[in-house]
């Protein structure tokens, strides 16, 4: 290992010992192994406290743990030590990221670019976050000079197609996900991507080729998580609905192999979150420049983004982080947990959170003076929302139960734990229906529930009725909100962009199929 340190010269300063422990930190990092590499670099962590590439890994294990402020401080060092490092300026976005500063992150990156132009990692790095920043056109740029320089490059190839296909280039996305299957066929997220264009019908030929590249043994189980889910979508497609459920689980149990859900300690968490005292709040005009869009995923949030996106006044986003992120960081700095520390808040600790909030969202006013916040999981923060931001408007998004369960079920979530079996999402779902309904009671003026079932039945009323609650006059665009152009980053991106249909009910075709998840929700089974 000596001559691969002489080698390398970020390694450079280190006695020969600490350079291998170093080298052999990094390599249990990249196989996924933080225990063995927090061994490694423990004594040359020690001995070279503030070599820069010591500081670098150190802040990688930082970030595992989720202490991002504590990263970026290791990473500024090494990064003032080696300013024109490519590497350096890479990592250093990719913390700014984890601690939410997505527009930081890029400037990083972008730099990391200028420096050493062949750098693959940080132009995906950069097409990626840049998608996630709705930059679509700067995106596809950024992801192409990736694919350009690396042909094989999977992820940015496959990530490519899936911001085509958010951009409703969908024949362009379809043969770009094509191409990649042809030459790679075990490519679980081409498969995935391919699955996730509704509009799209996966026939016999694709589900036999499905088949086969599950078997192919360059296939990862995370391939095989992904092709499972994309098969069971062409096998509906085909209307072979038990095989269709039998993919799925399959494909679920293997998920599960990897990352399970707590029921129980969620449940615990929720209802702490739901006891804590919020008695004071930020002042009542905070907030309201925001439409918070919350729900379970898979029931309409995206079609209510959609409506209010075809406003004049709204500019629609994405999924933004930015609630979540100052969540942890607040935890941080009173050094307790979420929820610990709610009863705490005083009205002017609120009104703090609130303009952080609003400073972290203010590019999302430049063109429009309202935006959306459609974060799903934004529904366990309804109470805290209407302490710092007591101005915004909240809309739940709501839909029959056994609809959503097995949509969210049926969808590859990854991260979403707790889609994986029926009663684990019938617990997550009661958690969800609890909370929402207390709020909705509680503050009508300021939460709002869209039913999903009653837009379908009655678009025009439903639409007049949310748009009067947002304190918005009505525009007939947002009847037309299939019109409406914008690059749309979730599952219903191909859906939103269709006139509303009504057959989009999937339970009933899978009949005695789904007992076991009525059984869990405590509904009647089908006979």
């Amino acid at each position: 290992m000596l001559s691969e340190t002489n080698l390398n010269p970020l390694l450079q300063g280190l006695d020969p010992v600490a350079a291998n422990r170093v080298i052999a930190a990094e390599q249990a990092l990249a196989m996924n192994r933080p225990d063995q590499a927090v061994g490694q670099l423990g004594p040359a962590l020690a001995s070279h406290p503030d070599h820069p590439e010591v500081l670098r890994l150190h802040a990688s294990l930082l970030s595992l743990r989720g202490e991002h402020r504590s990263a970026l401080g290791d990473m500024r060092r090494a990064l003032d030590q080696r300013p024109h490092e490519a590497l350096y300026h890479n990592a250093f976005a990719l913390f700014l990221a984890e601690a939410g500063e997505l527009d930081q992150a890029i400037e990083f990156l972008r730099r990391a670019c200028e420096l050493q132009p062949t750098f693959v990692l940080a132009w995906y790095n950069l097409g990626l976050f840049l998608t996630r920043s709705a930059r679509f056109d700067e995106a596809r740029d950024a992801l192409r000079r990736a694919v350009r320089l690396a042909p094989d490059y999977t992820a940015a190839r496959a990530q490519l197609a899936d911001l085509l296909r958010m951009d409703n280039s969908r024949d362009e996305a379809i043969a770009e996900y094509r191409k990649l299957l042809a030459e790679q066929p075990w490519t679980g997220m081409a498969w995935w991507g391919l699955a996730e264009i509704k509009t799209l019908r996966l026939d016999e030929e694709d589900s036999d080729a499905i088949r086969r590249a599950l078997m192919h043994p360059r296939a990862t189980d995370g391939d095989r998580i992904a092709m499972g889910f994309a098969l069971a979508k062409a096998l509906d497609d085909q209307g072979r609905y038990a095989e269709s459920m039998q993919a799925l689980a399959t494909a679920n149990d293997i998920a599960r192999k990897h990352r399970t859900w707590n029921a129980a300690g969620f449940t615990a968490t929720i209802e702490s979150i739901n006891a804590a005292a919020r008695t004071a709040d930020a002042g009542q005009g905070l907030g309201s420049e925001v439409i918070f869009i919350v729900g379970m995923p898979r029931s309409g949030s995206t079609l209510i983004e959609q409506i209010l996106a075809s406003h004049s006044k709204v500019e629609g986003t994405a999924e933004l982080t930015d609630l979540p992120l100052i969540i942890g960081e607040e935890s941080a700095r009173r050094k307790k947990p979420y929820p610990k520390w709610l009863p705490e808040m005083s009205a002017d600790d609120w009104r703090q959170l609130g303009q952080r909030y609003l400073e972290r969202t203010a590019r999302w006013r430049k063109r429009h003076p309202i935006f959306t916040d459609k974060l799903p999981n934004n529904w366990m923060h309804i109470g805290m929302i209407r302490a710092m931001l007591p101005g915004a408007k909240i809309v739940i998004s709501r839909r029959d139960a056994l609809e959503t369960c097995f949509s969210c079920y049926r969808q590859y979530f990854p991260g979403n734990d707790y889609t994986r079996t029926f009663p684990d999402l019938a617990a997550y779902w009661r958690n969800f229906d609890t909370a929402v309904s207390y709020w909705a009671q509680k503050e009508p003026a300021h939460v709002y529930q869209s039913v999903y079932e009653d837009l379908l039945k009655n678009p025009e009323n439903q639409i007049r009725e949310l748009l009067t609650f947002c304190g918005l006059p009505f525009e007939e665009a947002c009847l037309r909100f299939n019109e409406t152009q914008r690059a749309i980053g979730t599952p219903s991106a191909m859906q939103v962009r269709q006139p509303l249909r009504a057959d989009t009910a999937r339970a009933p075709r899978y009949g005695e199929l789904l007992n076991p998840l009525r059984q869990a929700l405590g509904l009647p089974v089908a006979s």
